[in-house]
């Protein structure tokens, strides 16, 4: 009897917890006008301090190890700094010629590849005569679609432009707040704990010492998967053949950062790309995507990652459909570590309610 009041109530539980959860996203969709303005307003003040902190978290370790063999701190982060300013700007310029050339070839061959896919959509719409009337009403609207972004993959590149400004200012500003988070994210600590009052500061530091460390993890852990990812995919690639294979890589290794979505959003490119080419070049493709997604989920992450986050495949499911309702693109890439924030911050908080009733 106790069994079956005890799996009653895990049920429940459950079945209380999924209501919440779609009560919480229907609220946001109510507020999704106010709370894209405000993402607005957040992403362009702190995305160069995201950018820094993500630099931050792969350099820290490096200058930790330095500063426990008594290399004084400031020292150390000028060291590393440097380095790793020498080793990035030599692997950009062995990069940038092969990027640049594909681009350039990618950029000529668009109107090639938009004639292609008019005449397939063409072709696919003599055929619809043979459908039934509300299947040839939903192949109508969906081609009417495909062919107007179609049209616009030109016009997006030169779109993709407009972008330069704010990048040459994320590139110089970055670097200089690296630098400093570096060299004073303890100060900053101790200035945020002793922004709390007296009696929460413990509890502060427990806060901040939890999320620091496991934002670190995931950034490191996360940079080293896509790498990995990137790095396989972009092999396969030219073992096929594949042109563009450079840039489909760090594409799909980019995109790869979103669970669940990534590998099927970067994997796109290759296989629309390939379609030009022949039923046996898609057929490649997907197989070294295959191949790929299968090394990344059964070897690479449990490897690097392991249980990093700990967080409910439904809790994920549901932190990147409100990520990509208010943030789109970033918000699906920051919904991840803002809901481990939101657990440690929750478990502990659990936590000193527990011992303040004991």
């Amino acid at each position: 009897m106790e069994r079956t009041t005890k799996s009653t109530g895990n049920y429940l539980r459950i079945a209380l917890s999924v209501l919440v959860t779609l009560l919480c996203i229907y609220l946001l969709g109510l507020l999704r006008g106010f709370l894209h303005d405000i993402w607005l307003v957040v992403k362009t003040l702190f995305l160069p301090f995201l950018a820094a902190m993500v630099l931050t978290y792969v350099l820290e370790p490096v200058v930790n190890l330095l500063v426990r063999r008594r290399v004084p701190r400031g020292m150390a982060v000028l060291i590393i700094y440097l380095t790793f300013i020498v080793l990035a700007t030599i692997i950009v310029i062995n990069c940038i010629p092969l990027v640049s050339k594909q681009m350039t070839q990618l950029a000529n061959n668009i109107p090639g590849l938009v004639q292609w896919a008019d005449g397939w959509i063409d072709k696919l719409a003599q055929q619809k005569q043979y459908l039934p009337e509300a299947v040839r009403k939903g192949i109508e609207t969906a081609l009417a679609n495909a062919e107007q972004h179609i049209t616009g993959l030109a016009s997006g590149a030169f779109t993709m432009l407009s972008g330069t400004v704010s990048f040459l200012f994320l590139a110089f500003v970055v670097p200089f707040l690296v630098y400093y988070m570096l060299k004073d994210m303890r100060v900053i600590g101790r200035a945020m704990v002793r922004v709390a009052p007296v009696r929460y500061r413990d509890e502060m530091k427990t806060v901040l010492a939890g999320i620091d460390d496991t934002l670190g993890k995931y950034v490191r852990g996360q940079l080293l998967v896509m790498s990995a990812v990137g790095v396989l995919t972009y092999a396969g690639l030219l073992v096929i053949h594949m042109p563009y294979a450079i840039l489909l890589a760090m594409f799909l290794a980019a995109a790869d950062i979103i669970p669940y979505l990534g590998p099927f959003i970067g994997a796109t490119p290759a296989i629309l790309l390939a379609f030009p080419m022949g039923l046996s070049m898609v057929i490649k493709v997907l197989i070294v995507n295959v191949i790929v997604q299968q090394l990344e989920g059964n070897l690479i992450s449990p490897q690097i990652m392991g249980h990093t986050l700990n967080l409910h495949p439904m809790a994920i499911v549901a932190a990147l459909l409100i990520g990509g309702e208010v943030g789109g693109i970033l918000g699906l890439i920051l919904a991840i570590p803002l809901l481990a924030v939101l657990k440690v911050v929750w478990h502990e908080i659990h936590s000193s309610r527990s011992k303040t009733q004991t």
